[in-house]
């Protein structure tokens, strides 16, 4: 009926939505190894250990979403995997896995509204970096695929203006032992996006600097 649908909405609306601070207002992420497993840790200002929240494999990173308690663990790259964790409850929220032929490479960064999470990717075979665009609000779809203008993107993250930054390693690696496979001819950049994807701007050292 209409009034049970109002009342289930305003039920719906007076139940407060989490923060971070009922997941302890860490300051920092970082993955650890605890014992014989891994953990994705949250640290205060001072370095002590807010909650620590098991992880199936070794970590790298993680993005922290800009508003809720929300944080997307990378496994170590080149990697499969990408929990979505919401740091309050404790719990696996959501399990992003790349599409066939790209592997995570252990870095991401939500737009400044949290309704995207961007994912720092390689060509498994060739290591030509691609930034993956997830859909935060909706499950985290899969929604995009852009290229990182470099070789081997790793560290990925917002400016204030929206910006994307880019530090594509240059470095190709192999796919399955991580050997590097170019060193003679790697050349690292930095790459700046739009947050629709174009390409602002690309920086590169001198060859004199290999």
């Amino acid at each position: 009926t209409r009034r049970g649908f109002l009342a289930a909405m305003a039920a719906a609306l007076a139940v407060p939505r989490l923060s971070w601070a009922d997941a302890g207002s860490p300051a920092f992420l970082a993955a650890a190894k605890q014992g014989e497993g891994f953990v994705l840790c949250g640290l205060g200002p001072d370095g002590g250990i807010v909650f620590t929240i098991p992880l199936p494999a070794r970590g790298h990173a993680a993005a922290a979403h800009p508003l809720r308690p929300e944080a997307v663990a990378f496994a170590r790259r080149p990697g499969t995997f990408a929990l979505v964790i919401d740091c309050a409850q404790g719990r696996l929220a959501h399990r992003l896995t790349p599409p066939e032929g790209r592997q995570f490479n252990g870095h991401g960064a939500f737009s400044a509204d949290g309704a995207r999470l961007y994912t720092s990717e390689v060509v498994a075979e060739t290591s030509e970096g691609r930034l993956g665009v997830w859909d935060a609000a909706k499950g985290y779809a899969r929604i995009d695929e852009w290229p990182s203008h470099g070789i081997g993107p790793h560290e990925l993250r917002r400016m204030g203006d929206g910006t994307l930054v880019i530090a594509n390693g240059g470095i190709q690696t192999d796919p399955t032992d991580r050997r590097k496979l170019n060193l003679d001819t790697m050349r690292p950049n930095l790459t700046y996006l739009s947050p629709e994807g174009d390409l602002l701007d690309l920086a590169t050292l001198h060859p004199d600097l290999h």
